[in-house]
């Protein structure tokens, strides 16, 4: 071994001839702490403990969707396949591994030889003989250059990557999972909404009917109203008809059939706050499953190039073949049955055809891609989380201004039923004053809707509260396992 590194270096003088100069990469991560959010999120709630927690749908306060979630994060085919590549990323870390370390194989063999006369001559040719092998073979490849080192380390960051991608897939089902359920309670709203009006129409065609009967009334107003009536019942129907889309669709997100669905009851939720963590965007690095992915492919990406530079230099290969060899079974045993075989090899790259200065190239260009994504996924975490938290403060703001005009219009109408009561008001007046408070109520509903799906934006944004394994600027030190 002694004789090697000298060897090795001289090598590596000649190599000159395979050279990696003038090739870089160009990428460089964004600093977090250059994308300012303070203005744009300054009217928000902040508060320290605004990260969410790791079941962030329990803060809608309904059972019954706690339990769908559970159902599918223990049964969904979609976690199932996250987590088959997640293993097979793990796997191919280990076979880079372990290529890197040395290994032993034994074997046994029976050789058959006959060497023509017109070859060998007499003496040696004619003659069919039969040789036994037992042997012992070692092969290890010295990584003098780290090259073996750096294609494990990148192996390793695309398998972290994958297991945070698994972590993701999580939160992305439970979200969908949420967002049905918020637009399943949507629906039933609707569709109360729209028997209410139905009930109010139709009560209005009865009317026009008896004032037709008395002679007070034409068939314009009782159209009008019959067709508000058809009108209604039609987005009942349609309602109805989106109930039962989401019933099924939240069935097949829990990784059953729709069956299932038909046993989920109306939803009961709640409205949660909002608030933004302190500690923005930095704390977004360590929390965001795609940024911390992004994190892990350009460590990879990183090794990457590193073993693509080490390819410019010499290998040295180490192998050894231990064994016996006789003619026949009973000599294989003897002392004179040794057989060796064995010894350093070493491979220099002098004309290659360009073949490692562009796969460094790639390599680089791999870090490049690595990095883009990286800064996309920063950037993109840094515009939902604002977005969601200023969907959410718009959408108080309207709820509130509907809420006053709903309230405003249930005293209105209000106070035409008493005058209806008192004999001052007929009933076509109650029912024209029921109206705008019919309309109010499902743009409340509506609102309500929104304003939940920008809870679960920001609960998305801000990372879901799932743990995910950091990356690191350096190697990682986890090993695989053989």
């Amino acid at each position: 071994m002694n004789k090697l590194l000298p060897l090795a270096i001289a090598s590596a003088l000649l190599a000159g001839c395979a050279s990696s100069n003038g090739l870089v990469a160009e990428g460089s991560r964004r600093d977090p702490a250059t994308l300012s959010a303070g203005k744009s999120l300054g009217n928000a709630k902040v508060s320290d403990a605004a990260w969410p927690s790791e079941r962030w749908w329990a803060a809608f306060g309904d059972p019954q969707l706690d339990g769908l979630i559970d159902e599918a994060l223990a049964a969904s085919p979609a976690l199932d396949a996250a987590d088959a590549r997640t293993r097979k990323a793990i796997a191919q870390a280990g076979l880079a591994d372990a290529a890197r370390k040395p290994s032993l194989g034994a074997g046994a063999q029976v050789l058959g030889l006959q060497i023509p006369e017109t070859l060998a001559g007499p003496d040696l040719g004619g003659d069919f003989s039969v040789a036994e092998l037992l042997t012992l073979n070692f092969k290890y490849n010295p990584d003098f250059w780290g090259a073996d080192k750096a294609k494990w380390q990148a192996a390793l960051g695309n398998a972290r990557a994958a297991e945070v991608d698994a972590q993701a897939a999580r939160l992305q089902l439970a979200a969908n999972i949420v967002r049905a359920y918020v637009a399943l309670a949507q629906a039933f709203d609707a569709q109360d909404a729209a028997n209410a009006e139905a009930a109010r129409s139709d009560a209005l065609v009865k009317l026009n009917q008896q004032r037709i009967k008395a002679g007070l009334d034409n068939t314009i107003a009782l159209n009008q109203n019959q067709s508000a009536s058809a009108a209604a019942r039609q987005q009942a129907q349609a309602a109805q008809q989106q109930i039962d889309a989401l019933r099924n669709a939240l069935a097949a997100l829990v990784g059953a059939g729709p069956d299932r669905g038909l046993e989920i009851a109306r939803p009961m939720l709640a409205t949660p706050d909002v608030a933004v963590p302190s500690q923005l965007p930095s704390d977004l690095l360590a929390r965001r499953a795609d940024i911390v992915a992004a994190r892990w492919r350009v460590e990879a990406a990183q090794h990457g190039i590193d073993a693509s530079k080490a390819a410019f230099y010499p290998t040295i290969n180490l192998s050894m073949m231990v064994g016996l060899a006789a003619g026949n079974l009973g000599d294989l045993f003897g002392s004179d049955a040794l057989l060796v075989n064995g010894g350093p090899a070493l491979t220099l790259p002098i004309f290659e055809g360009g073949r490692l200065r562009n796969q460094l190239m790639g390599s680089n260009a791999d870090y490049d891609l690595a990095v883009a994504n990286y800064n996309q996924s920063l950037l993109g975490a840094i515009r939902e989380v604002a977005d969601a938290v200023q969907g959410a403060r718009a959408l108080d703001a309207q709820l509130a201004s509907t809420r006053i005009a709903r309230d405003t219009a249930a005293k209105a109408y209000a106070a035409v039923a008493q005058r209806h009561r008192a004999g001052l008001a007929n009933q076509l007046d109650v029912l024209a004053a029921q109206k705008p408070l019919l309309q109010l109520d499902q743009q409340l509903a509506a609102l309500n809707a929104k304003r939940r799906t920008a809870t679960i934006d920001l609960d998305q944004a801000l990372g879901g509260g799932i743990a995910l394994p950091q990356s690191n600027t350096t190697a990682p030190n986890t090993t695989a396992s053989n």
